[in-house]
């Protein structure tokens, strides 16, 4: 049967219609359960999902509460005796058609069906298996709290409540999906979210028609305004502590069941060096650790590139004795040095790929294993030079330094390497401008991401060029609200 034949389809009065319908449009699936049962007099049928619901429950605030009404109640009485007497669970929606029927079943919920009426009564009774909270597989922080963000979206909406207990936090839940039905939820702070971007994003997620939803990837590109941009205008964070600091700026942050990603809107660049034990750190050192992530960008970014343009094109930028240390090192490899250094950052891709989707017993063996093998015998055969590899080497360790940021460095350097090859300093020179102002035309709904750079903003400076006391911090930072109402 057509899915969309039936979502509107009103509950029919008769029970055994009812069910036989049920059964129709689940196609006798495996997992479908519906059992009879006699509720004051009447015949009703609880349906659920096998796996979905915890038995036990089930049993004791349920079932058992129900066959303890009193058999003089008609079929009209029934529910309205269950719904103002009987409080069987907190969560107890009501389906009226056979598309919140199944939505509400494959949730979880248990559904009861009673003849004579032409709706159905839903008792949130969740059970099923679902990943325990733990550490966070990134965003690793040494002073943090060592909890993450789960796959179950309810789990993770308490864990933001916990450590925001104002009714000013607010959650909107809702599906997405025609044929998943996926539970998403945004979240905002009421009084610091402007209402205009509330608006948009809202307007943008009612505009998609997506099948399903499976991961972050799916609503990512419809949240993303500015589309020629290399770096992301929305970021993503498993860390609940994280998350809390982002709404207190005037964020909005959208939850997706199934993933323990969050999507954030909109997105900083300047918050790809900044992480939370900045603000547990001493600030002295924090500006110090946050100046040594600036400069591994630059070094993973521009490095062999440098190289190879004052190599190739400015060897008059080098002493003599470095000059012929890199000619004498230079002069056995047969490949040029924009090819040979592509060549090894494609190897080390490669090797990347190999131990991340191995499985991890295996994975980090051959990533070094890999590393040792090719690395020394690509030098000792000749085909790739010392210096060279040393270059490459720094440049991909500085890039682990952000590594929100691994995406576009590995383009970037490529481009840099090509751009330096052909036209050295002069073409790093002109693809870093051209780099530099795809950045500033990067935007998310009217917010730009170089903010507080561009435009500048001089309060905020103190959490970007240093990290200053939670004493002269509290006087609060540049928020999005803020900037929305500026312009």
């Amino acid at each position: 049967m057509n899915y969309q034949n039936y979502q509107k389809q009103e509950i029919p009065p008769a029970l055994q219609e009812s069910i036989a319908f049920v059964r129709q449009i689940a196609g006798n699936s495996s997992d479908l359960l519906i059992n009879p049962i006699t509720v004051g007099g009447i015949s009703c049928a609880i349906c659920g999902c096998e796996g979905m619901f915890s038995t036990t429950i089930l049993t004791s605030l349920i079932i058992e509460p129900l066959t303890q009404i009193p058999r003089q109640l008609s079929c009209e009485a029934l529910f309205s005796h269950i719904q103002d007497n009987l409080l069987l669970s907190m969560d107890r929606p009501v389906a009226r058609n056979y598309g919140d029927f199944f939505r509400l079943l494959h949730s979880g919920f248990v559904i009861l069906l009673a003849e004579g009426q032409n709706k159905a009564l839903a008792f949130g009774v969740q059970g099923y298996e679902k990943r325990s909270i733990g550490e966070p597989s990134g965003e690793e922080n040494i002073l943090g709290a060592q909890e993450g963000f789960v796959e179950t979206i309810r789990t993770n909406l308490s864990m933001l409540r916990r450590r925001m207990k104002t009714p000013l936090l607010r959650f909107e839940l809702s599906q997405m999906g025609s044929l998943s039905r996926t539970d998403i939820c945004l979240c905002y702070l009421s009084d610091r979210v402007p209402p205009q971007l509330l608006r948009q994003i809202k307007k943008e997620l009612e505009s998609s028609e997506l099948e399903t939803v499976l991961s972050t990837g799916y609503l990512q590109a419809f949240l993303e305004k500015c589309r020629g941009s290399i770096f992301d205008s929305v970021s993503l964070t498993q860390r609940p502590d994280v998350l809390c600091s982002k709404l207190l700026e005037g964020r909005i942050a959208l939850f997706i069941d199934g993933t323990p990603f969050v999507i954030v809107i909109p997105k900083l660049f300047i918050e790809n060096f900044q992480t939370l034990d900045d603000y547990n750190y001493k600030p002295f050192y924090a500006a110090f650790s946050r100046w040594i992530k600036y400069l591994a960008f630059l070094l993973a970014v521009l490095l062999p590139a440098f190289y190879i343009a004052v190599s190739m094109h400015h060897p008059e930028l080098l002493n003599s004795t470095l000059l012929l240390i890199l000619t004498d090192a230079e002069s056995g490899a047969p490949l040029s040095l924009p090819v040979e250094s592509i060549f090894v950052l494609i190897m080390y891709e490669i090797i990347r790929e190999a131990g991340l989707r191995l499985p991890k017993a295996v994975g980090g063996a051959v990533s070094i294993v890999s590393g040792l093998i090719i690395g020394d015998a690509a030098v000792s055969s000749g085909l790739i030079s010392t210096p060279m590899l040393t270059m490459v080497a720094i440049s991909v360790i500085a890039g682990f330094v952000t590594p929100d940021l691994n995406a576009q460095i590995t383009i970037l350097r490529i481009l840099f390497i090509i751009a330096g090859g052909l036209w050295g300093l002069f073409g790093i020179g002109l693809l870093g401008m051209m780099t530099l102002y795809n950045l500033a035309a990067t935007e998310n709904f009217g917010f730009p991401a170089t903010v507080p750079l561009a435009p500048f903003v001089a309060r905020s400076m103190r959490d970007v060029a240093t990290r200053v006391n939670f004493r002269r911090m509290q006087s609060g930072n540049f928020t999005v609200e803020e900037y929305y109402e500026q312009n």
